[in-house]
């Protein structure tokens, strides 16, 4: 029997059950599909992974493979998923990385890229790159190129980090204490390259680490900051030290969320509002008239408000990484956010990094004296609901019961259909998101409004609606 890769092919990336639905086999067959369906016979590609135990041996696995099929491949050994989009920019060449992210320790997966750090999705050659190596699996064999390609290795961590440096200056702050919670994942590595002194000069930061170590069975807690339960340490160790600010990452490092001097969580949307801000005053400071910002539309109005009052346009788009990047490409944009605090950088080759978004933070605030408390408010004016699931197994007819009421009881509200139903209330300034899980019985809800008194009526009138028999 060999494995059945439709199973650990998603939308935007691989993922599986180490030994079951993803093993040495089908990533050497994915390797050599990956420069089959992609044309990189004679090209580079670039190969790194995360700190589970099964990413070594899937990077050689991989390597193999792309190699048997005439690519050359650079192993950049242990990598954070903004690395390899990084060495994809700046080496022009197509890579991937071996990661689940922030899943169980069970689990591995691959995240790819073109050359440029284009992202490779169902859209873009994904599904066929699955189809090549199911072939490639079922025949027990791949065909050896007429030209054999070479491994080679190389570091790219400390270009990463000099390349981030050059893009935010943090040398003239303040001085700032600052926890890390690396949730034993990659920014266990990369922390040290770009925020301390490992490889570059020291800056005016005092790094108070937790779990740095690397190690992929997750040993203190899963490295998923969005669970509220994976925040708790950091915000202890933020009031225990009395620190300016905390920062986690999740498994792969490519998403950041932050913390106050508190312990309070601060709000993704209210990260994207401040670093489209900056982003913003750099770009139009360069001379570029009203500079495109990026937002999903589950993210807080305040994004675009402050997009606009920046002197910038904002630009709303579906949720996800491979629409968030098209849209970053096609407008031109200097910055993208998402609720999920994925943040995107046209300087990042369009592609998110966790890391420079917490850099921008630190920058802002290390250039004035606030606690960022404080700074935070005016970027954070609404009160949210967060994102509530309820399992719904015809959801279409839920949403159909809430579009039903609003219509008979308020027709000042605004539907609009775009990524699930959004529900806007223009006078009363509330608004809500009802979307389907694509691979999941769930509807989810995003609910945001003034004040906590009309986000909880909100809230409780569409829960209702969505959850009756």
């Amino acid at each position: 029997m060999t494995t059945d890769l439709s199973s650990s092919f998603k939308a935007y990336d691989v993922r599986g059950i180490v030994g079951e639905s993803i093993t040495a086999d089908s990533v050497r067959a994915t390797g050599a599909a990956f420069v089959d369906v992609l044309g990189l016979a004679g090209s580079g590609v670039v190969v790194g992974g995360d700190m589970r135990p099964s990413s070594p041996e899937f990077v050689e696995a991989f390597a193999a493979g792309a190699t048997r099929r005439g690519a050359d491949v650079t192993v950049i050994g242990s990598i954070s998923t903004d690395e390899l989009y990084f060495a994809c920019g700046t080496l022009d060449s197509a890579g991937v990385t071996f990661t689940a992210s922030h899943n169980p320790a069970e689990y591995n997966g691959i995240k790819m890229a073109k050359a440029g750090a284009v992202p490779v999705s169902s859209d873009t050659g994904l599904y066929e790159i699955r189809d090549v190596a199911q072939r490639y699996l079922d025949a027990g064999e791949i065909p050896a190129s007429e030209h054999r390609g070479q491994v080679s290795r190389r570091d790219v961590l400390g270009d990463y980090a000099h390349y981030l440096r050059s893009l935010v200056d943090l040398s003239g702050i303040r001085p700032l204490k600052v926890v890390v919670d690396a949730g034993n994942g990659m920014a266990g590595l990369t922390t040290p390259a770009v925020l301390g002194d490992a490889l570059l000069d020291p800056l005016p930061l005092e790094i108070v680490p937790l779990y740095f170590e690397l190690d992929g069975t997750f040993p203190n807690h899963p490295a998923n900051p969005l669970e509220p339960a994976n925040l708790e340490d950091l915000q202890r160790a933020v009031r225990e030290h009395g620190a300016d600010i905390g920062l986690a990452f999740d498994g792969d490092a490519d998403r950041c969320f932050v913390v106050d001097q508190n312990g309070d969580p601060v709000s993704p949307s209210a990260v994207a509002a401040i670093v489209a801000e900056r982003e913003i005053t750099r770009a139009r400071a360069a001379g570029e008239d009203r500079p495109v910002v990026i937002h999903n539309l589950i993210t807080s109005k305040a994004v675009p408000e402050r997009i606009e009052a920046s002197g910038g346009r904002a630009v709303r788009t579906r949720v996800g990484h491979s629409f968030i990047k098209a849209v970053m490409a096609s407008e031109r944009a200097v910055f993208g956010g998402e609720h999920s605090a994925h943040y995107y950088f046209k300087d990042f080759f369009n592609a998110d990094t966790g890391m420079l978004a917490a850099m921008h933070v630190l920058a802002a605030l290390g250039e004035q004296d606030a606690p960022l408390s404080d700074l935070m408010r005016t970027y954070d004016p609404y009160v949210a609901s967060g994102e509530i699931n309820s399992e719904i197994e015809d959801k279409a007819a839920a949403v159909d019961r809430v579009r039903a009421h609003f219509a008979a009881t308020d027709p000042a509200v605004q539907v609009e259909d775009m990524d699930g139903t959004t529900f806007t209330h223009p006078e009363q300034g509330w608004w809500f998101n009802l979307r389907p899980s694509n691979t999941e019985p769930f509807l989810r809800l995003n609910v945001e409004a003034p004040d906590a008194a009309a986000m909880e009526s909100v809230r409780d009138t569409v829960l209702q609606l969505v959850r009756q028999d």
